[in-house]
């Protein structure tokens, strides 16, 4: 008999992680077999939004952080800490800071893992991004001034191979 593997805390993340994601997608594959595509589009920021409120308080007490987020040098420090618990390697995002109050992400061509699973069922072309609008959501629950650039309804994939852009964060 062979020992039991103990996962470690990277195989634990990307584990709950892949779990979450799966459930999430067949959560918005059965509402769009049931309902089409607007409303598995509306239930699914729906959900997003009532959720982040719920995800950002559990963030911040399980980091310990206590104070309200006012500068950038915050924001940053929280999401350095809290981006590798919800944003595992299989996603093919990255997320960087590449000066001034600047957060941006990118997703590798075309592997973006929303991309794949909702072109996988049939509905990219009318597909409403989940993916940064989580973050949206995420920004407005710290109570967070934020441009986005680009803006993203759609997907960004479906214009190129590309979705990439940039949270401009203001503070007073």
């Amino acid at each position: 008999m062979n020992p039991l593997h103990e996962p470690n805390r990277e195989e634990l993340i990307d584990l709950l992680n892949r779990c979450w994601m799966t459930h999430d997608g067949m959560w918005f594959y059965h509402c769009l077999q049931e309902f089409g595509i607007e409303k598995a589009n509306h239930l699914n920021k729906a959900a997003i939004k009532s959720l982040a409120p719920l995800e950002i308080e559990r963030i911040l007490k399980a980091l310990g952080i206590e104070q309200k987020i006012e500068s950038f040098q915050q924001f940053k420090g929280f999401f350095e800490r809290a981006a590798p618990l919800f944003i595992p390697p299989f996603m093919n995002a990255s997320m960087n800071f590449p000066g001034g109050n600047t957060l941006h992400w990118a997703f590798a061509p075309k592997q973006c893992f929303a991309y794949k699973g909702i072109r996988r069922i049939g509905a990219i072309d009318r597909y409403e991004c989940g993916v940064i609008y989580r973050l949206k959501c995420w920004f407005d629950s710290l109570d967070l001034t934020y441009r986005l650039d680009p803006p993203v309804e759609g997907c960004l994939m479906l214009a190129g191979d590309a979705c990439s852009g940039d949270f401009e964060f203001i503070f007073p």
